[in-house]
């Protein structure tokens, strides 16, 4: 009876790794071809405009993602907890958060020029009375902003450098 509960415990570990995996290579993939779209869309991090453009307007955006982790990994932290050090399993989490937020962010306002004073807030949705990690929701906030037509030609943009 033993063996059979060890059994099972190894069996869902090892298909939590191959799914978590599976999952995770594919949520990567798809993040990668979004973020190709907009890769001429800027965002900063600096809370000023540049002043020779004439800004036509501006708003609040908000993109937000909440992301699962997997059995294995939720396994392998609790590991990792015992001895210490960095939880990489962990960092993959937060990483697809962070870019799937700032995707759906720009996606949102994909007509927009700029993005400034691009900020993230993090929080941890607890799965069990123990306080372990079920999820984590990443929001990516900034102000969108759109030039009037005739300043929009002089905007800067990563490939400009």
């Amino acid at each position: 009876m033993q063996f059979i509960q060890i059994y099972t415990g190894l069996f869902l570990l090892a298909l939590g790794f191959i799914a978590g995996t599976i999952v995770e290579k594919q949520h990567y993939r798809r993040i990668k071809r979004r973020e190709m779209g907009f890769i001429t869309l800027p965002t900063m991090t600096s809370r000023n405009v540049l002043d020779e453009h004439e800004v036509m307007r501006s708003q609040l955006a908000l993109g937000s993602a909440v992301i699962s982790v997997d059995y294995f990994k939720r396994f392998a932290a609790s590991l990792k907890k015992l001895f210490g050090g960095e939880i990489h399993s962990y960092s993959s989490l937060l990483d697809r958060a962070r870019r799937e937020a700032l995707l759906r962010m720009k996606e949102n306002f994909a007509d927009a020029d700029l993005f400034v004073n691009v900020r993230f807030e993090t929080s941890t949705i607890s799965s069990g009375g123990n306080s372990r990690i079920g999820a984590v929701e990443v929001l990516a906030f900034s102000t969108a902003v759109w030039y009037r037509e005739n300043s929009k030609h002089a905007i800067p943009t990563p490939l400009d450098r």
